[in-house]
């Protein structure tokens, strides 16, 4: 049995929610959490600085091959951040790349994936990476997509948002949630991310947790403190709406129909049509 919880997510679908969430709810502070504070109890996988130990050079020369070769590695260091179990926040998809895993099975201690319209998706990844909306589209619909290697993050391997989807929720032991129930009734799907953990949700608990993560909350804390860990090039706030259905003003109905033809069966699998 390993330590590492992965919070798993196609990009923009609501990772940093659960972790804004898990910070509130485990330390229990009397006012929100800094968006800013992230990583006292979680990590991101990605982090060139994981990685820079085992690779020699500046971490934009990494080659996939140097950093698959390394992840193991990092990953049995991540297991070290903490004593209990580590959260660690990943884009990738539950696969392996030049035969090694992109997510180590050997220090895994479960999964807590996160699954967006991926019509919202678009429109959210769009705003955030400066890419046009018609770009975004095509690259979530390609089987090798992927993000590259800058100077502060390791190559992430996504593929197509549907084969993402399917690799993190082909596992029975691993806990999905859509990020439009959490919206709708985030009490009852926080309470399951505490209970698939190990604990029995305290109500008290739990609601402040909810209330210190709501998106309002996170906006202001933007607005006056910015994110850190958000672009550094883009000019639309990481937290915009926290929304559902806002591909219906944000999408043409060409681009609506491109989406649901190349995702058709994921998303009926989890109600998106």
């Amino acid at each position: 049995m390993g330590k590492i919880v992965w919070l798993a997510s196609y990009p923009k679908s609501g990772n940093t929610w659960l972790r804004v969430f898990l910070h509130n709810y485990i330390n229990q502070p009397d006012e929100p959490y800094s968006i800013n504070k992230l990583t006292d109890l979680s990590a991101s996988e990605c982090n060139a600085a994981f990685f820079q130990q085992y690779l020699p050079g500046p971490p934009a020369s990494y080659t996939t091959q140097d950093v698959q070769h390394a992840r193991p590695l990092v990953h049995q260091d991540l297991t070290k951040l903490h004593d209990d179990l580590v959260f660690i926040k990943t884009h990738n998809a539950n696969r392996a790349v030049h035969g090694i895993p992109l997510c180590t099975p050997a220090v895994s201690a479960g999964a807590i994936t996160i699954i967006r319209d991926p019509r919202d998706v678009a429109v959210s990844y769009a705003a955030y990476t400066g890419l046009s909306l018609d770009d975004t589209i095509a690259f979530m619909a390609l089987p090798g997509a992927a993000n590259r290697g800058t100077g502060t993050q390791v190559f992430e391997f996504l593929g197509a948002w549907s084969s993402h989807v399917e690799s993190w929720t082909a596992s029975p032991k691993f806990l999905h949630l859509r990020y439009e129930d959490m919206l709708e009734n985030p009490a009852r799907e926080f309470g399951r991310v505490i209970r698939y953990l190990g604990g029995d949700p305290e109500p008290n608990r739990l609601a402040n947790g909810i209330d210190f993560s709501d998106f309002k909350t996170l906006s202001k804390q933007e607005s006056t403190h910015r994110y850190q860990a958000g672009s550094p090039t883009s000019a639309t706030p990481f937290f915009r709406q926290g929304r559902a259905g806002g591909w219906r003003e944000g999408l043409t109905e060409t681009q609506r129909a491109k989406i649901e033809l190349d995702h058709a069966a994921v998303m009926k699998r989890f109600s998106y049509v």
